[in-house]
């Protein structure tokens, strides 16, 4: 399969994704398209709709080896069908296909489509073109008809391709010959050919590459006019006179020397000479030649920067005898006229230079790793280069510097005027580069590596002039220093006077700063105190009951268990009673959060770290501005909005919390809200049963002019709301604080 048909079917899967990109919508619409023409009509982004399209017309070509695709024509125009992979019409064949448009990467095409044979008819008349316009893609899927002289001929599997020379370009032809039809034979006959037009391009870029012509049958390819002579069989002309004028020469004439093959390059440039000089063949045979075989050839004069160049050239061994080529040293000054192009040389020159690339043979061989030498000649520079790899010879250690004689092929470049502009020598063999001197002791690189010490040192010599002059400077900044020093000093004692009233004025500012650190220290060491006398009062009257409990339990067990049941029940709440003192304490004997956070963040931290690893979802609201307040009003509002989380996560088994702060003018409002089992009033937790939360709560209420309310309902969830006023001296603590509880009806 060609190479630009290979491109139209790894392009098909890409619709959808130019679809997207366009913002087409793919809806096949109610019209399908008809028509060849109206589909190659379509914009590449109109094509990428997946349009349907209904063609009827013949298929001009189908080959074995494209995977199922066809060319279609129709009156309007030629299409290629992208039916990879399934069986494929034959050509001459009425077919209907259906299918959907799609961008292709050069013309549009019909895509995922459905076809059926209607019967057969005789495939369209070819069209007459211009080799421009062909060569341009204009007849993409036309079938046409071409006229030109046959170059080369390559047969593959079940047809031919050939290689014509039409109008100055050259045009790739796939067809069936006649069984009498010989290669030889062919060689620069005139021929007709009709066939489909199909493009090569860059799929990446939408740009067309190559023109081929596939012709399906045999009767397609007519020949017109045989060479009179067989090619082989023409007069063998002088290398140097292949360019010189003859008369009764044909335009592109096919031209027959004999010569002594000097190299062949990287398999398809094949260096002739003979005894008048040496020229450059271009040929697509598979077969390799040694330097010293003696060859016929034939071959198309062109000429490739201003050179002379046999193209598409046959070669045959030679089976009469042919004088040897030595290599020869010539001048300097007709190297540089272009005189030896494709001559076996000698040159001598001072290696300056080397490297090493790999490059793919035209011939589709693998990759040959090519290595080059830069030398100096007399009067000009030139290049060497060897197909072999570097280290495979002696020659790659020839150090830089060393002079060298060279035995090769002098393939120079030359301009309009006929003079050498590049000279590059192309190595037969790697005997042919020689050592005729070693280079001196003083190597570049040794002098190179002179100058870097020589630099070294001068850096080091200006660097302790630096050094040297930094210090200088520094001693004429410190003398000027000095002298203002001493100009401040006398500025100083002028104004001390005024320094100490100052100094004095902040020192007032710190004492005063300092008797509110210790009032505050005094707050913070009262609350301390009362939390180790809670602690007294309560932990520890409670593990001494706790413990009076088990002993009569113990006592009890086997003489009366009901009330050793009695006593272990009490003892169980007591120790309930007692984690919460003791939670309690520990949270009012952390170091204060107020301290380095606002109220909102402390009771934020302290809800997350209560509903960490829980289904808890929580909410903290603020509203007002939030501003510092009393130490006390903080520390206490902190303490009940914590305790009303522990009964949340203890007791409520709530799935959502609410926290509202709100900061009014003349008062602090405090709501925890939970969506859990709630309690009746008369069940409400009690100091008897041993929960002292809501009794510490109301405490802490109460000791700031405060109050709180609980309101709960069975399966209405608990809210506990604290009022605090600004305005009003915090009240001591009574034994008997007012908590209201209003149940939810």
């Amino acid at each position: 399969m060609p190479a630009g048909l290979l491109f139209r079917s790894v392009l098909l899967p890409l619709g959808l994704g130019a679809l997207l990109r366009t913002g087409v919508c793919a809806v096949e619409p109610e019209e399908p398209l008809t028509t060849a023409a109206s589909l190659l009509s379509l914009t590449a982004e109109q094509a990428g709709g997946r349009l349907g399209i209904t063609v009827t017309g013949i298929v001009t070509a189908a080959e074995p080896d494209w995977n199922g695709q066809f060319f279609l024509q129709d009156a309007t125009g030629g299409v290629f069908v992208e039916n990879l992979g399934r069986p494929a019409p034959a050509p001459g064949d009425l077919v209907t296909v259906s299918g959907f448009s799609h961008p292709g990467a050069f013309a549009p095409i019909i895509g995922t489509p459905t076809w059926r044979v209607a019967g057969r008819a005789a495939l369209p008349d070819p069209k007459r073109v211009l080799v421009e316009h062909l060569k341009a893609g204009v007849e993409d899927g036309w079938r046409v008809e071409i006229e030109g002289v046959v170059r080369t001929v390559r047969e593959a599997e079940d047809r031919h391709t050939l290689i014509l020379a039409v109008g100055g370009y050259r045009l790739e032809v796939f067809a069936r010959l006649d069984p009498r039809l010989s290669a030889v034979s062919l060689t620069a006959a005139r021929v007709r050919v009709r066939g489909t037009a199909a493009t090569h391009y860059n799929p990446a870029m939408r740009h067309l590459t190559a023109v081929a012509v596939y012709a399906p049958r045999v009767e397609d390819f007519e020949l017109l006019e045989s060479q009179a002579v067989q090619p082989f069989d023409q007069p063998i002309l002088p290398v140097n006179r292949v360019a010189q004028y003859r008369r009764g020469s044909q335009s592109d004439p096919c031209v027959h020397v004999r010569g002594v093959v000097t190299l062949q390059w990287l398999g398809t440039d094949v260096y002739l000479q003979d005894a008048s000089g040496g020229i450059r063949l271009e040929t697509n045979q598979r077969e390799l030649f040694r330097p010293g075989d003696q060859v016929d050839a034939v071959g198309f004069l062109e000429y490739e920067n201003f050179q002379p160049v046999l193209r598409d050239a046959a070669l045959r061994r030679s089976v009469e005898p042919i004088a040897s080529v030595s290599p020869r040293p010539v001048p300097g000054a007709e190297i540089l006229r272009g005189s030896h192009h494709g001559s076996l040389i000698t040159l001598q020159g001072r290696i300056i230079g080397r490297s090493q690339r790999p490059v793919t043979t035209l011939a589709g061989g693998p990759s040959v790793p090519v290595t080059t030498w830069l030398l100096q000649g007399s009067g000009f520079t030139f290049t060497v280069e060897s197909a072999s790899a570097a280290g495979s010879s002696p020659q790659s250690e020839f150090p830089i510097g060393s002079v060298v004689e060279v035995d090769g092929v002098c393939a120079p470049s030359v301009d309009a005027s006929g003079k050498v502009s590049l000279l590059k020598v192309l190595l037969p063999s790697p005997s042919g580069f020689r050592l005729i001197a070693r280079p001196s002791w003083l190597t570049a690189e040794r002098l190179l590596a002179g100058v870097g010490l020589l630099s070294l040192g001068l850096v080091v010599l200006v660097l302790w002039l630096l050094t040297v002059a930094k210090k200088n400077a520094a001693l004429k900044v410190l003398i000027r220093e000095r002298e203002q020093a001493q100009r401040l000093l006398q500025e100083a004692h002028d104004g001390l006077e005024q320094k100490i009233i100052e100094r004095s004025a902040q020192l007032q500012v710190e004492m005063t700063a300092r008797r509110t650190d210790e009032v505050q220290f005094r707050a913070v060491l009262a609350e301390r105190t009362r939390l180790a006398r809670d602690l007294h009062d309560t932990l520890e009257q409670t593990l001494t009951g706790i413990a009076l409990h088990l002993d009569a339990t113990a006592k009890l067990n086997q003489r009366d268990p009901t009330s050793a049941q009695d006593h272990l029940h009490t003892a169980r709440s007591w120790l309930r009673q007692s984690q919460v003192d003791l939670r309690r304490s520990i949270w009012d004997l952390r170091s204060r959060e107020l301290e380095q956070f606002d109220l909102a963040g402390a009771l934020r931290r302290s809800a997350e770290q209560l509903v960490n690893g829980t289904d808890i979802q929580l909410e903290v609201q603020t509203r007002g501005t939030p501003h510092r307040l009393p130490e006390v009003v903080e520390e206490n509002v902190l303490r009940i909005g914590q305790e009303a989380l522990t009964n949340i996560a203890k007791h409520a088994r709530a799935t959502q919390v609410s926290i509202l702060l709100e900061f009014k003018s003349d008062a602090l409002l405090l709501r925890v809200t939970d969506n859990g089992v709630g309690f009746e009033r008369q069940h409400a937790p009690n100091a008897q049963e041993g929960h002292f939360g809501l009794l510490g709560m109301g405490e802490r209420a109460r000791r700031l002019s405060g109050s709180i309310t609980v309101t709960s309902s069975p399966g209405q969830g608990t809210t506990v709301a604290v009022d605090i006023p600004l305005t009003t001296t915090p009240a001591p603590v009574s034994a008997a604080p007012e908590l209201r509880s209003v149940p939810l009806s």
